[in-house]
């Protein structure tokens, strides 16, 4: 298609600006603001050789437009086959419409040392343009965008990625969407409001001189919060992070604005707001950060009146177990991870009918996913959904070998030492008078008496009769928490608790599982259960001990958007070479990416420390793992809309397998 010669204006119509000369100050009257960035939605007319940059205020949706404002539909008529109408536009090899977003972005790393600002543009993440439509769709828009804004393309999938590859950068400039993510100006994490007090640290350093200070009305800005924060009314990240390291997990279980905010300090420091009380506000447009008035009375925060009810544990004298014997119900015996696992193993074994729940769901003014659930399991529609959603999970992925130790091995050890006993007895007083200044000596009086008093001989040997009898021939173990109190709703207790993975041998064994005993009553998990109102008495600990397995890769995967609730569509994915352990506890910024889990496709939105992105085999993998990860959140729910989304820790064997290390309910 030969783009017609530009003209200066176009016309306005049905909410939108047909034909004509995209300039920048017709850019801003149109626009809205996603991410930071301003927006318009165009659309290219094929057929009519013209287009239609949209009023962003007026329509949110491409389709809808097109559908009533080009083609006459009403939108019951639209509704009426939706799926339809989005394969015609999205899909369709000699589609009319070519849809796009064009986002004006600035800053110093601009992609082709383009002139600043510059504009991008991009299809929908679902869109299967291939090469040629995409390098025919940048040049009609690049014909119709004032000549002094530079223009870049960015391909929206992996697919789109591969397709463009072979064109010329001279033909069709682009840029891929990690190198824009790494100089964003705004990331939400979690989105929400607060009022508080602004804490502002240039460095770990400053943090840690103040950290014994903060309170829990306080704002934390820095350019990474740490993974070791008391509960906070907020977070500011001045540099790229990931909403799935255990600092960023705690806060979306807490529920409390987090984002990543671009010279945030910068601006704190020239606004003097350090120490001051601000408004702190986190949407899908940006963050707002301004002072405010402090209250003259500091009321109760609500998650403090709002306690966290623990279900009755059963601390009687349960067995050891392999993880493939327990179920989800054991969960009161052996605590959620150690259960999930049980679980995870009954499913792969015997499928579930659950597993197409997500799937069943209406989704107005769709019936349901399952036609989309078919061509994703690669099955012809119609067919038995759950049965080939259980055969996949059974080809794709392995779960851990291990065993679990139940709370009540925990409580044999802890009443057979009196020191301990007398130890808790001190931790407890000092909770009920809740003297804070005295509960972190005593915790760690307490840690250091379990992690020093032997194991009793005879704990010791059924310990290893059971990991004889079930991991002869490990060569390393993983001895990971397995508690009553996380894992909640309003508790998610990320990072809290301890696992260990260099062990190798009986005393290593013994040893780790004391530490990770010791860590339930650590200061920090103490102080942080008190404030949510878990009492110390309701607390048990179990432990897994897991074959460990060696990866090339690996990390964590949430079943939703975690910055984009609303999108039922995408899974979200980070990981990094080897160890999972330092995707979550942040010791490296991890690879990430958004696979959609309905259309198909994904799109990498961060390289983190890597210098290269993954291969497309691995991505492949890497796609099957979040359709696993979507099917088994349907198998968890708890409740009928299936939403609920899963935490996994997976990683990637040297054979190729999908490997899920444990699972746990995604608290946000």
């Amino acid at each position: 298609m030969t783009a017609p010669a530009q003209t200066p204006a176009g016309e306005h119509r049905h909410g939108a600006v047909v034909g004509g000369l995209l300039t920048l100050p017709l850019f801003e009257q149109l626009s809205g603001v996603l991410g930071g960035h301003p927006y318009v939605k165009v659309v290219v007319d094929r057929q009519e050789r013209t287009w239609h940059v949209l009023d962003s205020s007026v329509h949110s949706f491409h389709v809808n437009y097109v559908a009533t404002c080009i083609e006459g539909l009403t939108l019951e008529e639209l509704d009426a086959d939706l799926d339809g109408f989005n394969h015609s536009v999205y899909h369709a090899p000699d589609r009319r419409f070519l849809l796009g977003v064009l986002s004006l972005h600035s800053g110093t790393a601009t992609p082709q040392d383009a002139p600043q600002p510059f504009m991008v543009l991009e299809t929908t993440e679902a869109d299967t343009m291939n090469g040629a439509v995409l390098t025919e769709f940048h040049a009609f828009v690049r014909a119709h965008l004032d000549s002094s804004l530079a223009l870049v393309v960015k391909p929206a999938n992996h697919g789109q990625e591969q397709a463009v590859a072979a064109i010329p950068e001279s033909v069709m400039p682009r840029a891929q969407g990690h190198e824009l993510l790494s100089t964003a100006p705004f990331v939400p994490l979690t989105l929400g409001s607060a009022d508080g007090r602004l804490r502002c640290f240039a460095s770990d350093e400053e943090y840690r001189a103040a950290r014994e200070d903060l309170a829990w009305y306080d704002i934390v800005a820095m350019p990474v919060v740490p993974d070791d924060i008391p509960r906070l009314a907020g977070l500011v990240n001045a540099l790229p992070t990931t909403p799935l390291s255990h600092t960023n997990m705690l806060a979306a279980g807490w529920g409390v604005p987090n984002a990543i905010v671009r010279g945030v300090l910068e601006r704190i420091t020239a606004d003097e707001l350090n120490g001051s009380w601000v408004r702190y506000e986190v949407t899908t447009e940006g963050a707002r950060l301004e002072r405010a008035e402090q209250p003259d009375d500091l009321a109760e925060p609500v998650w403090h009146t709002q306690r966290i009810r623990l279900d009755a544990p059963r601390v009687k004298d349960l067995p050891i177990l392999p993880l493939p014997e327990l179920r989800a119900g054991d969960r009161h015996g052996y605590g959620t991870k150690a259960a999930n696992l049980g679980e995870l193993h009954h499913v792969l074994r015997h499928g579930s009918p659950r597993l197409p729940g997500y799937y069943a769901v209406p989704r107005p003014p769709r019936r349901n996913l399952l036609g989309h659930l078919a061509a994703r399991l690669e099955v012809p529609e119609g067919t038995e959904a759950a049965e080939a959603a259980g055969d996949f999970l059974t080809r794709h992925v392995t779960g851990p070998d291990g065993i679990a130790l139940p709370f009540a091995l925990q409580q044999r050890f802890l009443n057979g030492s009196p020191a301990i006993q007398q130890s808790i007895g001190k931790l407890k007083m000092a909770l009920e008078l809740d003297a804070m200044d005295v509960i972190d000596t005593v915790c760690v009086q307490l840690q250091h008496l379990v992690r020093t008093t032997p194991v009793p001989d005879d704990i010791a040997r059924t310990i290893d009769t059971h990991l004889v009898k079930h991991l002869a021939g490990a060569t390393r173990f993983a001895v990971r928490s397995s508690s009553n109190a996380e894992d909640l709703a309003g508790f998610s207790a990320a990072g809290i608790y301890e696992s260990h993975t260099q062990v190798t041998d009986l005393p290593g064994v013994l040893d780790a599982v004391r530490q990770v005993w010791a860590s339930l009553c650590s200061p920090r998990s103490v102080r942080l259960r008190h404030q949510a109102g878990i009492s110390l008495d309701d607390t048990y600990m179990g432990v897994i001990v897991q074959r460990f397995e060696p990866s090339p890769l690996g990390g964590v995967m949430v079943t939703c958007n975690p910055t984009n609730r609303a999108d039922f569509r995408n899974v979200y994915l980070n990981c990094a070479h080897g160890s999972t352990a330092a995707v979550v506890d942040g010791t490296t910024l991890p690879m990430q990416y958004l696979y959609n889990t309905v259309e198909g496709g994904g799109r990498t939105l961060s390289l983190g420390a890597a210098e290269h992105d993954l291969d497309a085999d691995t991505r492949a993998r890497l796609a099957r793992l979040a359709l696993a990860g979507r099917l088994l959140q349907s198998h968890f729910a708890t409740d009928y809309t299936f939403a609920a989304p899963l935490d996994i820790e997976w990683l990637l064997t040297a054979d190729g397998n999908l490997h899920i290390l444990q699972l746990r309910p995604y608290s946000a």
